[in-house]
């Protein structure tokens, strides 16, 4: 009985080592990330801005595509994901966008240890490819503007909410992207221009 046992396990370690071993499935990383190629505008005002940190609702919140193909059902691809989790993706897009813009003196990130007066955080409510239909990108974001007042109060100057829907070329992954990419940049263009104008009607820092 123990050599029959014996050979049983000889038997199936050459049958393990025989089979063929597959390379582990790796998903696929992709980055949105609009780039500001307009002229610098005449700067509006010699403060710095504060970007903060962005939120994004859930289920846009995690690095996996995620696709709409009903009206109460989502599905994440994990085989598609982003570089880093959109909040981090966006935010460094915000943030190189509008210190290319050349409205504020500079536009600092949430890790920056300055203490600004003004500060700009955005919420992003949609991130995702719509194949209910016709496949569409859908990006909305709505930024909030605000002066503090000795760290007290924060009242705000703006509160602004953007949404676009992008049609897309096919159903691939880098169409979604690529139109994901096309919404935030927009979305990005008509803020910018609303900046302009809250920056020429800012209160005054403390002390000036």
């Amino acid at each position: 009985m123990m050599k029959y046992f014996l050979c049983s396990l000889a038997l199936l370690g050459l049958v393990s080592c025989s089979l063929p071993t597959r390379p582990p499935v790796r998903p696929t990383s992709w980055i949105v990330s609009p780039e500001r190629v307009a002229p610098p505008r005449q700067a509006r005002t010699n403060v710095w801005l504060k970007i903060g940190s962005v939120s994004v609702a859930p289920p846009f919140d995690g690095k996996s595509l995620v696709y709409r193909v009903g009206d109460q059902r989502y599905e994440k691809d994990f085989y598609n994901v982003y570089t880093t989790i959109p909040a981090e993706m966006i935010g460094n897009a915000e943030r190189q966008w509008l210190n290319k813009s050349n409205i504020f003196s500079a536009a600092v990130g949430q890790s920056n240890s300055f203490f600004p007066y003004y500060y700009l955080q955005a919420s992003v409510e949609e991130f995702y490819g719509d194949y209910r239909g016709q496949p569409e990108a859908v990006v909305s974001v709505e930024f909030f503007l605000s002066a503090t007042n000795g760290g007290k109060i924060n009242p705000i100057i703006g509160a602004n909410r953007y949404t676009k829907r992008v049609a897309l070329a096919d159903n691939s992954p880098q169409a979604l992207v690529l139109g994901q990419q096309q919404a935030l940049a927009d979305i990005f263009k008509e803020y910018e221009d609303q900046l302009y104008k809250y920056a020429g009607n800012l209160p005054k820092p403390l002390g000036q």
